[in-house]
């Protein structure tokens, strides 16, 4: 997967979460939980329907490397 591929995967899986969130306005380097007004339960959300999506397993601990486009990228890039 590339870097398009990735943003326009997390996009979509968002838009099922919380509808009115907008990636493209998000830098690389912003906690997205608080760019997009994420609470825990969305974020969650997010993580296990990119794991769904992706079938890449994402453990709990490997969480907190999500929380930034950037971060999110890298993960899902490798």
């Amino acid at each position: 997967m590339n870097a398009n591929e990735i943003r326009q995967l997390a996009a979509e899986v968002l838009a099922g979460i919380a509808p009115e969130a907008d990636l493209s306005g998000v830098g690389d380097g912003e906690d997205l939980r608080q760019a997009l007004d994420l609470d825990s339960m969305d974020f969650l959300n997010f993580v296990v329907a990119l794991n769904e999506r992706t079938g890449i397993a994402i453990p709990e601990a490997d969480m907190p490397k999500l929380f930034t486009l950037k971060g999110l990228l890298a993960y899902l890039a490798r």
